[in-house]
């Protein structure tokens, strides 16, 4: 690559040049044949170069070839790049997350410049993939620092609001979504695109999956994150309190209402967002007074005929299906799909089989700081509980590794402590630990010449395990990524 060049040094005799020279050389080979990738954009933005191992990524970046990638700015192929803001102020990013298409990275950004200093261009390496031990590691331990910066903020809030100011801030970023599998890589990606905008979002998914985590998320990642975040749990709230919880009181309204009225949630979210948890189970006479809020951008506070602007944010969970409940006349289809506009799935826990180990890494680091010492657990132990269904998703996850630190016997448990503590728990029915992926075959003569029909049945096994790995046992699921019925699948696997 000749891209990369160092300036002379008139401080250095003729053999100290061609030693920095070589020395630059051997880094870029060095960083080339390391690295998971390596691309280069020029003065302009432009992508110039990618190499070899870097085209691996193209497929799941939406490109068939190389020459829809290269030549193209680069703010338009790669999605999330900082490639643009290195170039510009000319300072490298030399440790970073990259969430795209292709997965999540650990990157670095380094710009070029040519004999007389100017920056010419910007040198992108990717260090690691999401697959890497190393990727599973950096991200545990950055959410674990992000944790420890968010409970610091809040007990800063704490102390702004004994001062005499309200603090309304979020708990969580999109960091604190755990995972790097390719479900959580997804909705992260999606939840990111959810933040520039300021369309309603509607979280959809079981309970326990972390629609509340990536509600604030959204909003700290969103242009109203210095606003304040207000939330409501509808389901948790009588029904004959929530217009005055959403609207506001006004002075006097009715008999023994506060001399000064008080402000509801609508107004309390002003200039940030407005988190409505379980919306499916709203009344229905409050669903028309909702929309006509959403869709005038005023609200009318219960005994008031005065209406008060808001500017909020909306966003939506629900663990019920609103399309359902819209059939069968129980959900307003017009709200529905004003609240809609950018549904986003959070897949549950039972998809995500390979965050299970860093789920459970920053869960007992939770444990540890409320005075709960964690078990530790053996790979054959993550590998079992990795396989379950968790019909209660993480919230059950942590409840069986706060029952396991109660019952166990020692500080690490194996595969039969663990079957014991689910049993315990009362998980049924109790799936088996999914089989260590097999290695490939090698690749040579020998293994080419073996009956095509062994070859082909071996190759359906390897794709079934990784199906089944990747959907954390869930047949259904699996057979729907292999684009089979769950009766080939079945009978697949007894063929195995």
């Amino acid at each position: 690559m000749s891209a990369v060049q160092t300036p002379p040094s008139p401080a250095l005799p003729l053999d100290g040049e061609r030693i920095l020279a070589l020395a630059a050389r051997s880094m870029f080979e060095l960083f080339e044949n390391a690295s998971e990738g390596m691309l280069l954009i020029d003065r302009d933005a432009r992508v110039v170069w990618i190499n070899e191992p870097y085209r691996r990524f193209l497929p799941a970046m939406g490109f068939a070839r190389e020459e829809d990638f290269v030549g193209q700015p680069v703010t338009q192929v790669i999605d999330n790049t900082q490639m643009h803001e290195v170039l510009s102020t000319g300072k490298p990013i030399l440790i970073d997350l990259l969430g795209n298409k292709a997965g999540t990275f650990v990157v670095s950004r380094i710009p070029l410049r040519d004999e007389a200093g100017a920056v010419i261009g910007v040198l992108g390496i990717v260090l690691f993939d999401q697959s890497s031990a190393q990727m599973r590691a950096l991200t545990t331990q950055f959410a674990r620092l992000q944790q420890q910066l968010q409970d610091a903020q809040r007990e800063l809030d704490a102390q702004r609001s004994s001062a005499g100011g309200l603090a309304r801030r979020t708990k969580y970023t999109l960091a604190s979504f755990v995972g790097v599998s390719p479900a959580a890589v997804e909705v992260k990606r999606q939840a990111r695109r959810a933040a520039q905008s300021g369309s309603p979002v509607l979280l959809l998914g079981e309970t326990g999956t972390g629609k509340e985590l990536l509600a604030h998320g959204i909003h700290a990642a969103s242009a109203r994150a210095l606003g304040p975040f207000v939330g409501i749990n509808i389901a948790a709230v009588p029904e004959t309190l929530l217009e005055a919880e959403f609207f506001g009181v006004a002075p006097g309204a009715y008999t023994g209402a506060e001399r000064k009225g008080r402000q509801g949630k609508f107004k309390l979210a002003d200039g940030g967002t407005l988190f409505l948890d379980e919306i499916g189970d709203m009344p229905l006479a409050l669903q028309a007074k909702l929309l006509r809020a959403l869709q005038d951008g005023e609200i009318e506070p219960l005994g008031s005929n005065r209406l008060v602007p808001f500017d909020a944010r909306i966003i939506a969970a629900t663990s019920r299906d609103l399309a359902a409940l819209v059939q069968a006349g129980l959900f307003r289809e017009d709200l529905y799909y004003r609240l809609s506009v950018l549904p986003l799935r959070v897949p549950p826990l039972r998809e995500r089989g390979g965050d299970i180990p860093a789920l459970v890494e920053l869960l007992g680091d939770d444990m540890a700081q409320r005075g709960t010492a964690p078990p530790e657990l053996t790979p054959d132990a993550l590998a079992l509980l990795a396989a379950q269904h968790w019909r209660g998703n993480i919230r059950e996850l942590r409840n069986v590794l706060e029952q396991a630190a109660l019952h166990a016997e020692s500080d690490r448990l194996d595969a039969a402590h663990m079957e014991a503590v689910l049993r315990l728990s009362g998980l049924a029915p109790i799936q088996p630990a999914l089989p260590p992926a097999a290695p490939p075959p090698a690749d040579d003569e020998a293994a080419l010449l073996q009956p095509l029909a062994e070859q082909v049945r071996a190759l359906e096994q390897r794709a079934i395990a990784a199906a089944l790995r990747a959907t954390g046992g869930n047949k259904l699921a699996a057979a729907r990524r292999l684009g089979i019925s769950r009766a080939t699948l079945y009978e697949r696997l007894g063929a195995g």
